[in-house]
């Protein structure tokens, strides 16, 4: 895989009407700013007094979204990450089920592995697994983690955190997200190439 993604979307439009009919009722008044700041509610890894905080927007069927998976993993790493008051990493859900019809359902067990404790256990499988995300493969993905697998198909099949996923879909819309991947540092929006170099070097500038 390659470490540089293009930056500029390539087709992966989100284009639920509901979602659209909202943001053009609502716009956000800094198209580039994150309108909603990371809080307690938000799936993280790191601390939100961080001097960094890198939130993405993202599509668990989205082959950019799983490259930038990767990416973000290797530049957690290369900073040394251990220091949570260098950099926090914030995951919010915008699955494009126009273009993807899988990456709902997946948005949905990742939240599902969430209530069980297991949230990042199973966003990395499913990122590794991006051609695997069938009813079948997610009930097993449950069952490699040890999770209680009745429950988890239990929360699938009620739709149990779909008002959370709307929740993140709805945030990025307001921050002018139109597709995923989408990034903000410190909450500003990153548009430069998206090369582990380049986005090292943005959030090591952020930080100072």
């Amino acid at each position: 895989m390659s470490d540089d993604i293009s930056a500029q979307p390539t087709g992966d439009t989100h284009s639920v009407k509901r979602s659209t009919e909202r943001s053009r009722r609502s716009p956000p008044a800094y198209r580039n700013q994150l309108a909603v700041l990371p809080s307690q509610r938000d799936r993280r890894q790191g601390s939100l007094n961080a001097k960094v905080v890198l939130v993405e927007y993202g599509d668990y069927q989205c082959p950019r979204c799983g490259e930038l998976h990767t990416l973000i993993r290797a530049v957690q790493e290369q900073l040394n990450t251990s220091d949570q008051n260098d950099l926090c990493f914030v995951y919010r859900h915008f699955p494009q089920p126009q273009i993807h019809p899988q990456a709902q359902k997946a948005a949905a067990a990742a939240e599902a592995a969430a209530s069980q404790g297991q949230f990042w256990q199973m966003h990395d499988i499913l990122f590794a697994h991006q051609q695997e995300l069938g009813d079948g493969y997610l009930a097993e993905y449950a069952d490699n983690l040890e999770l209680d697998v009745t429950q988890f198909v239990r929360d699938l099949y009620r739709q149990v955190h779909v008002a959370r996923i709307n929740e993140d879909i709805e945030s990025g819309l307001q921050s002018g997200v139109t597709a995923a991947p989408a990034l903000f540092i410190n909450a500003i929006q990153y548009s430069g190439r998206w090369n582990i170099e380049q986005l090292k070097a943005a959030i090591v500038a952020a930080s100072h």
